[in-house]
Order: structure tokens, then sequence, then C-alpha cells
């Protein structure tokens, strides 16, 4: 029997679909479009997919060694010809399949919270099946999968399911919970901002100290890119990470918060956040309005609420920004970063506003994969697997990795040895510049 929060739950999903459908008849929800200027820069790049009834797929990138080895590995990849795709002219329908519909096998989940330096807490938690803590996964050396939710800390059924596909391969998938959100206490009056990684780079270095010779991977869902792309920026060649990847990435903060939201959209979200918001008033209320901030009526106003008109230490919306924008320190990335985005994107916003490309041709660690169609975080396919984004992202971890070992083979770099006592840190990974040449 449903419980009143299941009973609220699914009746705020039927009018959400409800509302949906009325708004998707008359067409009040199409993504505004510079014709003129899109349809020109959706020629640049290597075409290398072609879907029936989607268009083709392109990357762009810097040419390289190692662009030129994904290129190949993602052109043979049978999971990216997933055959005709539902709803291919409403990225709406396909951005709700992916939201809505729960993961096949329910996945069981084992959290565990790290404590910070200020005696905040993050949550971890570790995908262990369904086949439980003994089968599915990978052994002590398999690489760990750092997966990041949208920035309102929103688990969504599309980032279970990949790392339900992940773990069926072998990888280690484990959530990354920001304070405060998905049931993860707050012990500190301070929650985490859209581009502030330090949280992030304390859980990091707790998956190296954890599992010292596995790989780190990282993969990011919608707003939550802004903290990996932030993170990637700040590190540099310090972030421990072998490689990382964002699904509909939101590259440019300020600018996605000031423009807005289709209210479809906007809406949802700002009550999911009000909602975790409430639990933590008596907390919240020595820093912040707690009147003001559940009265938001855009995520701006939350967002500037939260952060800038703070009782202690306000600021402004500019200065905010100047500390948390994701492409801050873009320059200063060193790690390879694939983005999947999608031309029709409703809450990216239109490519020629949202996408910066310029930063995919210049740099060499950076790769923009982009299709015409797949919505917000959809990618959608009839096939098993359900989503093609999902097996592109794991095709390139694979490639990272096979061209990694073809590099240290034909260079004949050493790898560390162990001949007895107390396991030893291997250095801190970092990518040679001769790869991206």
């Amino acid at each position: 029997m449903l419980s009143p929060e299941g009973l609220v739950a699914a009746a705020a999903m039927l009018m959400g679909l409800g509302l949906l459908a009325w708004c998707l008849w008359p067409g009040r929800l199409e993504v505004p479009r510079d014709v003129g200027e899109e349809e020109e820069e959706e020629e640049e790049g290597i075409p290398f997919m072609a879907e029936e009834g989607s268009g083709h797929c392109r990357l762009l990138c810097k040419p390289s060694a190692l662009a030129q080895h994904l290129v190949r590995s993602l052109g043979r990849s049978a999971a990216l010809r997933g055959g005709r795709w539902p709803w291919p002219r409403w990225p709406q329908l396909q951005m709700l399949w992916q939201l809505l519909q729960p993961p096949e096998p329910e996945p069981v989940v084992a959290r565990e919270l790290l404590q910070l330096p200020d005696a905040g807490l993050v949550a971890l938690d570790w995908l262990v099946g369904p086949w439980g803590a003994a089968g599915g996964g990978g052994g002590v050396s398999s690489p760990v999968l750092l997966l990041i939710p949208n920035a309102a800390g929103k688990v969504t059924g599309g980032l279970l399911q990949l790392g339900l596909r992940a773990l069926e391969r072998g990888f280690i998938p484990v959530i990354f919970n920001r304070r405060g959100h998905n049931g993860c206490p707050l012990t500190t009056p301070r929650l985490q901002p859209f581009g502030d990684p330090g949280d992030l780079r304390e859980a990091v270095t707790y998956l190296r100290c954890r599992h010292p010779s596995a790989s780190l991977l990282a993969v990011s869902e919608g707003s939550g890119s802004g903290l990996l792309l932030a993170y990637l920026g700040e590190s540099g060649s310090s972030s421990r990470l072998l490689a990382a990847a964002c699904l509909s990435p939101i590259f440019r903060g300020r600018d996605w918060f000031e423009a807005g939201m289709p209210w479809l959209y906007e809406w949802p979200l700002l009550l999911h956040l009000k909602q975790g918001l409430s639990r933590y008033t008596g907390a919240l209320a020595e820093v912040v309005d707690m009147d003001r901030l559940l009265g938001s009526r855009s995520l701006r106003e939350l967002e500037e609420t939260l952060f800038c008109r703070t009782r202690s230490r306000p600021t402004s919306w500019e200065s905010y920004w100047e500390r948390n924008e994701p492409l801050r320190d873009a320059d200063e990335a060193a790690v390879p970063v694939l983005c999947l985005c999608s031309a029709d994107d409703p809450v990216r916003g239109p490519p020629a506003r949202s996408l910066p490309r310029e930063l995919f041709r210049s740099s060499p660690f950076f790769f923009l994969l982009l299709s015409p169609l797949g919505g917000h975080c959809g990618f959608p396919r009839r096939e098993p697997g359900r989503c093609w984004a999902h097996e592109a992202v794991l095709e390139y971890f694979r490639a990272m990795a096979e061209f990694l070992r073809t590099e240290e083979r034909r260079k004949g770099l050493p790898r560390p040895r162990r001949w007895g006592g107390p396991p030893v840190e291997p250095p801190v990974f970092t990518w040679q510049r001769s790869y991206t040449r």
C-alpha cells in the first residue's frame, strides 16, 4: 500500500505528465533556434555515427593521436548504432523517459559517510548489486567510477542505470552525494556552491586511498557537470583521475541561471530543492533568511539567497560566479573529458549560446560528441540499455585505458612493483602532453 508521501509523488507525476502533454500538443515547448547560425555550426566536427531517424553525430576536438584513437574506437562500437530512437522530435519526452523510468534491475546500495575537515559530511553510495557485495562488481584493481548527480542532488533512474551497466562490466560504481543532498545529514550550516570542488576533492582523495591500485574515473549528469568541470580545472594534473565524462553538461553556470528554464522543468526542480532545504530550517536559519529562501520563485533567486545573501559573509552575484563558473580554469585541465550533448537540449539552451565550441577546438583534453537529437540526459534507444550515451561513455573509458596501455608498451614506461612490505600508493597519475599532439 502506498504511503502518503508516495501518493503525493504519484499525483505530482501524473499532473506533470498531463501538463507536459498539454504543452506538447500545441508545440509550446519548442526549443528556440537561431537557424542560420546553428545549422552552419552543426556541420563542424568529425561525422562518424549515423542513426536511422536521428541524423549524424559529430565529434568536435583538436586533432591529436588521442583524438584519432577515440574516433576509431567510437566508430567501431556497435553500442552507438542503436536503431531508431523513440519520439525523435520530442526532447521533452526523451528526458522524462530517462528521469521517470526506474532502473532495471533494482540496484542495491551500500552507503558510507565521509567526514570532511570542517566536520561536514558527504555520502558515498556504493552500487553493490542486485547481486550483493559478492557478485557483479570488479576486483581490487577494477576501475572505480564516480557518479555525480545533478546540482539538485537528484539521483535519476538514468544515473542508476549507468551505474548498473558499469557494474556489469567490471567497474566499481559509487555515487557522490553533496552535503544535505539525497538523505546525507547536514552537520554544518553550509551547503556546497555550484562550482566549489572542495568536497569532491576530499572524496577523490579518499577513493584513491581506499583503492590505491585502481584507475579512477568520473561521470556527471546535467548541472552536476559544473562541479566536475570546476574540479578538473582547479586540480589540473593533480586530479588523480584517468578520464572523465559529462552527460548534457551546463557549461556556463551564470548564463544558465539568468536565462532560466521553461517552467515545466524549473518548477519541479525548485520544488525538489525547497523540500530538501526545509528539512534543515533550524541549522540554516543561522546563516540565511529561510523565509526568503523557501519563498524563492526561480532557481536564480534561490541560489542567490542561499550563497550570496548570507548573514555572515554576503557577496555579490558577480563575485559568486567568479569563484563558481565551471570553466573558469578550463585551460588548466589535464585529463581527457568527453562531453555528450544534444542540439535539442531544452534545459541547456540553444547550442549557439550554450556550447563553448572554441574550448573543444583549442584544448587537446576536451571532446564534444554532439547529437542533433536526444533531449537533456535522454539519448534513448529501443534496444537493451535504454540510453546509447551510457554505452558511449563506457566505450570511451575503455578506449582511454586501451590508449594508455598501448603508449606504455610503446615507450617502455615502467610500472610500479612491490616486493613485499606494506602497500605503496602509486605516484599521482598525469597525462603526458605527447599523447595530445
